[in-house]
């Protein structure tokens, strides 16, 4: 974008102002399904609090794990780690915690306020902060309007001695899917270049192959490698024999000789028992005496407290835990817990309690504000040891289920994702992985099957595209193989790709994708780490131009007024630039549409009067009532799950193979490929693109 004068920048932000007034929270924020923002705003200790000049009255912060990396490299840091005396924490709070308990919807001003107070209360002492990563990419740009490399930026800027630490899906960065190897490289070298210091780096499925491009790529760039063993099954279940001690140890033995500064056990579900832990962090212990073991878990089951401490007991350097007010149930252990658990022992943290709940109540506050986002999920849930379900995944799954039309469905999804994962042959299940499984779940809880119907209907069923991918190998291979005959039952006469994806992928070329995004939005507009957002997501990305666009500098909204309508006569100040500050007072909105649908909504900016006009999405619109398939009739092909149509691949008259593509539905980043049940004539085709249509609407007939 050019540069724009300020006042022209705010009346852009009223125009969001006046939509989420006039169409509400549930329309314009995906997900909101939850209760109003909490009263009472968050308070930052005020000798932490920038001043209108840009200090800190309580200065800088001091030295702390940050400088030991930077003083002595990545192996002279893991070797310090594991020579420190006490338990080292990493704390999730600004990245896992969120993601787990409020669908990874927290904004980085949130973050930005508390950083200076988390660095002088207690990033000296931590081994790192979460901070990035995972599924927060993704959402800063789709939901929260954001730069996702501005976040690090600033962060790196307001606490100096802690290291980050972000989540890497190896030879998929933090994407979903697989890119070339070039584009894995260079992302480390930009995320090491904005602030990044620890790679936890896994893979899905454990697959090697895809673990060393990630390994190799931070390694590269400079970064302290923590590779990662992704845990799944039960130790101490003898009837689990799959995932067994043999299985994680040879695991751990090639992942040592890849050159790695840290081993990681990254219990993504909370199925790491405290008996199991003190097993498996004793075997990696005695077989790698001088390499530091560092353990992530979530609090699903309530155990994460005690599997932490005794991995601690067992021989790990750090664990990871959360803040105590963003802590439990899908979210890391209490921080709070297992400081005060270890205190005058010889694991004893160094942190002080007292700090820990200065901080907790500044989040406390916090999250009552993202009320909107809470999946009421209020109590720990000892069936994950039946379904396994990733606490990351959890609350973003709800969710996901009420948008499909699921709601009051949750223990049957609970159920279908076990069944799911059995069909699948048992895998493990991280991003991606865990979204091919509940998207199967989802599918057969929309479509009422059991797991011996997708066996025995699979050659005439349209799985999600996700099923689809895994089973030709598209994120990795499985270990122990795709299960037969549903593999080939799901192809319907694909190939499927052996080895690692994208080790076959010719160079990304980014000069190119550079020119296409400056010759879009302007040369002085994109940056480096804007092309490697269209790289990582190339839809994603472009809604996000057109939301800055059109709007302007979400992120400069208060967090309240950002997820809640104003009220009429009610004022919201925000800063554009340091020393431009904008009060704004929403005065009236139009009880009548005009003949365009919109509604005029008035303000007050800095006293002036200003009027915008806003499509009023709230009206009812003419519902569609499409027939539904036959499903004695083949040839009647029904819409296999509720969404929008994306694609129509074929027209009337046109002959079809079976298993031929018919339409792409997409729905909650859930893409299905309708396939031909059967071979013969297009009859009818019933939909066109951007339509909306229910589970089981016609949408293709054809005739033999």
């Amino acid at each position: 974008f050019q540069y724009e004068q300020p006042q022209t920048r705010a009346q852009t932000l009223l125009s969001f102002l006046g939509h989420l007034k006039v169409n509400g929270t549930q329309r314009v924020h995906q997900g909101a399904e939850g209760g109003p923002p909490a009263a009472g705003d968050p308070v930052v200790p005020p000798q932490y609090k920038m001043s209108a000049t840009g200090k800190i009255p309580a200065g800088s912060p001091p030295p702390g794990w940050k400088q030991v990396l930077q003083r002595e490299g990545p192996s002279g840091f893991a070797k310090r780690v594991r020579q420190h005396k006490g338990l080292l924490l990493t704390d999730t709070t600004m990245r896992d915690a969120h993601q787990s308990l409020l669908a990874t919807r927290m904004r980085t001003s949130d973050i930005l306020n508390i950083a200076p107070a988390t660095a002088h209360l207690m990033g000296d002492k931590l081994f790192s902060v979460e901070n990035w990563g995972g599924a927060t990419f993704d959402t800063s740009l789709r939901f929260l309007h954001e730069c996702p490399w501005d976040r690090l930026e600033k962060m790196r800027d307001l606490m100096p001695n802690a290291p980050f630490q972000m989540l890497l899906r190896g030879a998929n960065a933090v994407g979903y899917t697989a890119y070339a190897d070039n584009v894995i490289y260079e992302f480390c070298k930009l995320a090491v270049k904005y602030g990044m210091d620890v790679f936890r780096v896994f893979d899905s499925l454990n697959y090697i192959e895809n673990l060393k491009l990630g390994i190799d790529a931070v390694g590269s760039a400079g970064g302290v490698v923590e590779a990662s063993i992704c845990y799944s099954g039960d130790l101490t279940d003898p009837k689990k024999t799959k995932f067994n001690l043999d299985y994680y140890m040879k695991l751990a033995q090639q992942l040592v000789k890849l050159n790695i500064h840290i081993l990681n056990i990254k219990d993504m579900a909370g199925l790491l028992k405290p008996e199991a832990a003190t097993l498996l962090v004793g075997s990696l212990r005695k077989e790698f005496p001088d390499l530091p073991i560092h353990v992530h878990t979530h609090d699903t089951a309530g155990i994460g407290v005690a599997s932490m401490i005794a991995a601690a007991r067992a021989g790990a350097d750090a664990v990871d835990v959360a803040l105590d007010a963003m802590s439990g149930v899908t979210s890391q252990p209490s921080m709070g817990a297992v400081v005060t658990s270890l205190a005058g022992s010889q694991l004893d943290t160094g942190l002080s309690l007292q700090n820990i709940t200065t901080l907790s109540d500044y989040w406390e506050a916090v999250r009552g504000i993202y009320n909107p986002f809470e999946q009421n999920t209020k109590a720990g849930s000892s069936d994950v040891f039946i379904h396994e379900m990733p606490g990351g995944q959890y609350t973003n799954l709800q969710f996901q289920s009420q948008q499909l039309g699921l709601t009051g469905k949750w223990p049957e999804i609970k159920k279908a994702y076990a069944a799911a994962n059995r069909l699948l042959g048992d895998i493990i299940k991280v991003t991606p992985s865990s979204k091919v499984v509940g998207d199967l779940a989802q599918f057969m809880v929309s479509n009422n099957l059991s797991e011996q119907d997708v066996l025995d209907k699979a050659e005439t069923l349209s799985f999600p595209s996700s099923v689809v991918e895994y089973f030709q190998g598209l994120i990795g291979q499985p270990y122990g193989g795709f299960p037969e005959p549903l593999r080939t039952k799901v192809l319907k006469g694909k190939k499927g790709l052996d080895g690692r994806p994208g080790a076959s992928m010719p160079p990304f070329d980014f000069e190119k994708e550079a020119a296409k995004l400056k010759a879009k939005w302007g040369a002085q507009t994109i940056r480096e780490p804007d092309v490697m957002s269209s790289v990582m997501y190339p839809k994603v990305f472009e809604e996000y131009m057109t939301s800055r666009a059109k709007y302007g500098d979400l992120s400069v909204l208060p967090t309240r007024q950002f997820l809640q309508p104003l009220a009429e006569g009610e004022e919201v100040s925000f800063e554009l630039e340091r020393g431009k500050k904008f009060i704004t007072k929403l005065t009236a909105v139009s009880k009548d549409v005009d003949t365009n649908g919109e509604r005029e909504v008035f303000f007050e900016l800095n006293g002036l009067p200003r009027s915008i006009r806003v499509q009023d999405l709230t009206l009812a619109k003419k519902t569609v009532d499409r027939p539904k398939a036959d499903t004695s009739n083949p040839g009647s092909v029904g819409a296999p799950m509720p969404g929008n149509v994306i694609t129509v691949s074929v027209q009337v008259g046109q002959k079809v193979k079976k298993g031929d593509a018919l339409v792409v539905l997409s729905a909650m980043k859930m893409e299905t490929v309708v396939s031909a049940p059967v071979a013969g004539t297009v009859k009818a085709v019933v939909v066109k693109e951007k339509d909306t249509v229910r589970g089981g609407d016609l949408v293709v007939e054809i005739v033999a």
